[in-house]
């Protein structure tokens, strides 16, 4: 066994006071910096201000139809096979149509479990999944609303999302501006 010697450190390196010196300069250097530079700072005002979204950004899923209405899956399950998440389920049934064997009778997708790679619409051979709604941000108090099914993949453009159901049952009372009202 060859035993390596570690060099023997000095107090001065001991202390790190050096380090923590040179760490302050360089935090006390960009304080001074942004105080009396201002016109290089940049704040966006995110709620009232959206930025643009990437134009492939992979967002929100929805399902397409074909030109009579009816949706485009044929409930292959594809996309649930190449999901690594597993948050996509079908139920399929026979189509009434004769020219599709099956169609979904149940299509759900967990969004919360989603990680939101795109396999599914890569592995789709119909091109009956997308991921192009623009909805990047998904907000609710109740995990059911997280899950969304057939009909609202089919129907949801992207501006119908589900709102909480706490607006929805009743209305909040707004609170009083000062103390006594």
């Amino acid at each position: 066994m060859i035993k390596v010697p570690t060099p023997k450190m000095r107090w001065w390196e001991k202390i790190y006071l050096f380090e923590i010196v040179r760490g302050l300069c360089v935090t006390m250097g960009h304080l001074i910096r942004n105080i009396f530079v201002q016109k290089n700072i940049y704040t966006h005002q995110w709620p009232e201000e959206p930025k643009p979204l990437f134009p492939r950004l992979k967002a929100r899923h929805r399902l397409t139809r074909r030109d009579d209405g009816t949706p485009k899956c044929t409930a292959c399950y594809c996309c649930q096979t190449v999901c690594p998440a597993y948050c996509i389920h079908i139920v399929a049934e026979e189509s009434p149509d004769g020219f599709v064997e099956k169609r979904p009778k149940q299509f759900e997708i967990d969004i919360l479990r989603c990680v939101f790679c795109g396999y599914c619409v890569e592995a789709c051979p119909e091109d009956a999944i997308r991921m192009d709604t623009g909805d990047a941000v998904i907000v609710s108090n109740h995990r059911e609303d997280f899950i969304l099914d057939l009909k609202f993949l089919l129907n949801g453009k992207g501006t119908e999302w589900r709102r909480s159901r706490r607006f929805e049952d009743h209305t909040i009372a707004r609170p009083p501006a000062t103390f006594g009202e």
